[in-house]
Order: C-alpha cells, then structure tokens, then sequence
C-alpha cells in the first residue's frame, strides 16, 4: 500500500550513517526497539502488530496514513512507500514476513 502523498517525492537513498546510528542506539539500551510503520486499513500491518502481540514484544505503531512526519520517517529509514515497514533494532523489516520478523528479535 503506497503513502500518496510520498510518492510525489524523488526517491532517496537511506544512508549507512543513519542505520548505524540506530543500530547502535537500540543496542546501548539492552532491549528491543520495535516500530511499526502502518496504515489503519492495511490488512498486512495488522498481521504484523497481531504477530507481536501474540509473541509478547512491546512495540510503537506509527501511522503513516494520517501523520506526513511518520511517513517521511519511514521512507528516510527504509526507502520504501508501502507498508508495513517494521524497524527491529535498527534492522529494517519490508512486508509481513514471520521469518525475518522471529530472525531479528533473536538478534
């Protein structure tokens, strides 16, 4: 599900510096930082919040429907103007995918 209002934009590329950055702020905090990037309406964004709820891990959702700061938030970290964008320790998650998704909050 594409953000409209994004899609107007030129395309730009997420830096490694901004990656890390985040990468190394969730490690320092010792517990997994989970945000998900969703719309009310996209059915593939409640699969993944049913996903963490159902194994326990506490998460922000960020609607990117409603709010244009979230979705330039999004498309800054992952590139992408579809959701759900999923951002586990700075690990970028595209899509409902339960195996990345069990990969990185193992990590």
């Amino acid at each position: 599900m594409k953000i409209p209002f994004l899609s107007k934009k030129k395309s730009a590329k997420v830096s490694k510096a901004s990656k890390k950055s985040v990468k190394a702020s969730a490690k320092k905090s010792g517990k997994s930082r989970v945000i998900v990037y969703s719309t009310k309406t996209c059915p593939w964004c409640a699969k993944t919040k049913e996903f963490l709820k159902v194994n326990k891990v506490s998460f922000t959702t960020k609607d990117v429907g409603s709010s244009t700061k979230n979705a330039q938030e999004m498309f800054k970290k992952s590139g992408q103007q579809g959701v759900p964008v999923t951002e586990i320790n700075g690990k970028i998650i595209i899509g409902f995918n339960e195996g990345k998704l069990k990969s990185a909050l193992k990590a």
